[in-house]
């Protein structure tokens, strides 16, 4: 499997570079996380990262290779589904 050394920005894991597998099209997973036992014996805390570019080129605008940024929340957005109607908040 290969790997690719990816730097982490925000949180705890600021500043730091992983070696992250790379899925079958070339490319880190979309989120990382990483669960932090707790002192007290409870249940661990999760730390959530997203897969965004790291950057672009100047000359073409290609994209240099892929960061992981913390989130905060803790949460992974819902998928939406395209054929799904949102249901409007009635007034």
């Amino acid at each position: 499997m290969k790997s690719q050394p990816t730097p982490f920005e925000g949180g705890p894991m600021d500043g730091r570079v992983l070696p992250i597998l790379l899925g079958p099209t070339g490319h880190p997973p979309k989120w990382y996380e990483i669960p932090v036992p707790s002192a007290d014996g409870g249940p661990p805390t999760v730390l959530l990262y997203e897969r965004v570019p790291s950057g672009y080129t100047k000359r073409l605008g290609l994209q240099k290779g892929w960061k992981y940024e913390y989130r905060p929340s803790g949460e992974k957005p819902k998928l939406g589904l395209p054929w799904r109607k949102r249901r409007r908040p009635e007034a």
